[in-house]
């Protein structure tokens, strides 16, 4: 195929990849674990494992999870931890036994959790003892059957105080019993092959509950390879030093930071909390960090932090922004600071997720998300499915390696996201200019973005509207200068004494943090058309 973006890319950027060069993740990562076996692997809180360590470490547990719990191929295992030294062992354990990763963010609340571990029926969880308080109010109510608790401290030794673990959870494995007992078992090998699943990435859902998006190894492998080959010598194999702060159960940092940078041996520095912006900075003073990926509010929190200006860039490759769109004025700030803009890519996870980034040949800031990575291709669609002319508005359809196999058990959804020629929708509005470039102009979908995480309307306003005193709701993203994006909501109430505490307090106690809304308003009407459907739109008006 010839599209204008090739013109786009630089000179060493091939047209295609071979999404088959690996028959797994897991021999990928075998692969280079051996490879770069001397070399530190992961940092956290000052203590450093090296690749070899990953390798037989990963595979007592891997060994522990096959023997002692039974897991076999396809058998689904939640992991729910923070950037810690646990999740990567964890992680390739998991794989490796040929279980199929659900990655649960460590902060849902109940409600939350217990829909994902009953939507994938998991039996077997890997938790941060921080996170065990809502696993144990769920617990009952899941078909969980084994409990593996990992601690801050675990594989460190440096006596770092950890979360201690909910009393009401009697029966459960410390994490690092679990990989000492796998390691006087066998590990029987699995025979993986591209098309089977890896992960269940969960994303939100049209009717206020998340539904899983199934990635394989191919999906996985293909999309590694499109970022080393688009990045070209901008990886520096066996050499990077790579800033990890966005989480890893995100499916930015899992594929570009801990997957990529894994086979590209890398160190990557885990980074447990950046909200904790002073001590962030000071790990990043220890490390010459070569790579750093983040959300533009992640990028904009250091750069007003004291000292982040005086630290030593001159080791920095380059900066990669997605999950929302990136600044002008933060990618200004952070050359004038770094010497570096901010390299701005897209994707979701439903895309494994890079679809496309800007040039790394290209030093100017560009107000786009780029063009597609090798072997994938985009194409704009107008709402009866037909492409539309270049320069023109359309929903941006995707086809490539890394689109996955589909929704987790929602044939339904699978077929409502894809065209009849295989092209997947992903709800944003964009146009190409004429030089191939892509630019998002508006969602189709009413996705608000918050610190580069999908937050649905219609989950909002699904627990707001089951509180009593509330007649209607509506929800809506406005803009935000920390967060990118903020949640809005807009209430009819049918009881007077109801307050913006009340919503508040109900919403802190159904949602992550993320989801909760800044705003709340109350309205006596809310706007709606001729057939009575809630236009969101003209709320954004108000």
């Amino acid at each position: 195929m010839n599209k204008p973006w090739f013109d786009q890319y630089d000179s060493w950027v091939p047209q295609e990849i071979d999404a088959d060069s690996y028959s797994s993740v897991v021999e990928m990562m075998l692969e280079a674990g051996e490879r770069f076996q001397d070399r530190v692997a992961f940092s956290s809180f000052g203590a450093t494992i090296s690749y070899a360590e990953v390798l037989s470490l990963s595979r007592d547990f891997a060994a522990y999870l096959q023997n002692e719990l039974g897991v076999r191929k396809g058998d689904r295992v939640a992991l729910m931890a923070p950037n810690m030294m646990a999740f990567p062992i964890a992680m390739l354990g998991i794989l490796r036994a040929g279980g199929v990763q659900v990655n649960v963010n460590p902060m849902y609340t109940e409600r939350e959790l217990e829909h994902q571990l009953n939507d994938a029926d998991v039996e077997t969880i890997v938790a941060f003892s921080g996170s065990t308080v809502t696993l144990a109010d769920v617990i009952e109510h899941t078909s969980i059957k084994n409990i593996i608790v990992a601690d801050l401290d675990d594989l460190l030794d440096i006596e770092l105080p950890s979360p201690p673990v909910h009393d009401d959870l009697k029966s459960f494995v410390a994490f690092t019993d679990a990989i000492a007992a796998g390691s006087d078992m066998e590990l029987s090998d699995v025979d993986l092959v591209g098309d089977d699943l890896i992960y269940l990435q969960y994303t939100g859902g049209t009717t206020g509950l998340s539904k899983g998006a199934m990635l394989t190894h191919r999906n996985l492998i293909a999309n590694v390879l499109q970022f080393e080959s688009f990045a070209g010598d901008y990886i520096k194999h066996g050499e990077d030093v790579v800033m990890t702060a966005i989480p890893m159960y995100h499916i930015f940092a899992l594929m570009v930071n801990t997957l990529s940078y894994f086979k590209f041996g890398g160190t990557n520095v885990l980074i447990t909390d950046p909200r904790k912006m002073p001590a962030f900075v000071a790990e990043w003073s220890k490390w010459k960090v070569s790579v750093f990926t983040g959300v533009n509010t992640l990028y904009n929190g250091l750069l007003h932090t004291p000292g982040f200006s005086e630290l030593d860039f001159s080791s920095l490759g380059f900066s990669m922004g997605g999950g929302a769109p990136v600044q002008k004025a933060v990618s200004d700030k952070w050359k004038e600071v770094t010497g570096k803009h901010i390299k701005e890519g897209y994707g979701l996870s439903e895309t494994s997720p890079v679809l496309t980034v800007n040039p790394f040949g290209m030093h100017d800031f560009k107000s786009s998300i780029g063009v597609p990575v090798p072997s994938t291709d985009i194409s704009l669609r107008d709402d009866d499915g037909n492409e539309v002319a270049q320069g023109e508005r359309g929903e941006l359809c995707a086809k490539g390696p890394q689109v996955m196999k589909g929704y987790w058990r929602r044939d339904d959804a699978t077929a409502e996201s894809m065209t009849d020629d295989g092209y997947f929708c992903t709800g944003d509005i964009a146009i190409m200019d004429e030089t191939g470039f892509f630019r998002i102009v508006d969602r189709k979908k009413d996705m608000i973005l918050v610190s580069g995480f999908n937050v649905f309307p219609n989950e909002i306003e699904a627990e707001v509207a089951a509180m009593d005193g509330v007649l209607e709701c509506a929800c809506i993203g406005v803009p935000d200068e920390k967060s990118g994006e903020a949640v809005k909501v807009f209430i009819v109430k049918s009881d007077e004494s109801l307050t913006r505490e009340d919503v508040r307090a109900h919403c802190k106690e159904r949602l992550t943090g993320y989801k909760v809304p800044d705003h709340i308003v109350f309205i006596d009407e809310l706007p709606k058309s001729t057939v009575g459907k809630i236009l969101r739109r003209e709320l954004r008006d108000y």
